[in-house]
């Protein structure tokens, strides 16, 4: 049985971030065990050297030991990732608990709108010595109008961009190659085609813009 850890970069109830993740814990196919971690609000402020871990910190520390792989789905705030998410990150680089850990993203709004905390994860990621697979990184434009009142996603490419992410998944965690077919999804809609990963997020000059997804 393959374990995922899902995390939310948002601590906002109702977030379109954690209402992905929360459908990706329910539609996993046989053989995955999708958890979806909430306890990003109970996580005290990241202390260097920390003789006595907090209950919560042991708690994440134990689920991330478990998970053959995170996944990963935040909005952006300021440019970056949110504080919460990167306090987190910071317990694990900490612990050590990334190191060779395979690790992948879904973004759930349009280019450009999350471009620095995604930059921001990846560098993290990397500097901790996890491994990100790139063909399970996938972006799917949502609106929160999608979210039901289960709190589930209910656009049916968000359903079919998950089962193939879990397949570059069980690719990349079997060590099968960097290859990424065209998703399934992307025959079903004309609307958002295939974002391409680019190599660096690109930059904008003049002031900052407040994107929506610096609420979700």
């Amino acid at each position: 049985m393959t374990r995922v850890l899902l995390v939310s970069g948002s601590t906002r109830d109702g977030a379109l971030h954690t209402a992905a993740l929360r459908t990706a814990a329910r539609h996993a196919p046989p053989g995955i065990t999708a958890v979806l971690f909430d306890g990003l609000r109970e996580l005290p402020a990241f202390v260097p050297g920390e003789a006595f871990l907090p209950e919560s910190v042991t708690a994440l520390r134990q689920q991330a030991v478990a998970a053959d792989a995170l996944f990963f789905c935040t909005p952006q705030y300021a440019g970056s990732l949110p504080g919460s998410l990167k306090n987190l990150l910071d317990w694990l680089v900490d612990g050590g608990e990334l190191t060779g850990k395979p690790a992948a993203w879904l973004s759930v709004v349009g280019p450009g709108q999350d471009d620095g905390a995604r930059a921001s994860l990846e560098s993290v990621l990397e500097h901790a010595g996890a491994r990100l697979l790139r063909p399970a990184c996938i972006r799917i434009p949502l609106e929160m109008s999608t979210v039901g009142a289960d709190g589930l996603i209910t656009d049916s490419r968000l359903h079919m961009a998950l089962q193939d992410m879990v397949q570059a998944l069980i690719r990349g965690l079997a060590g099968g190659g960097e290859a990424r077919p065209q998703p399934s999804w992307q025959a079903h809609s004309s609307v958002y085609p295939v974002i391409q990963q680019q190599s660096a997020p690109g930059f904008r000059t003049g002031p900052p813009k407040r994107w929506p997804s610096d609420f979700s």
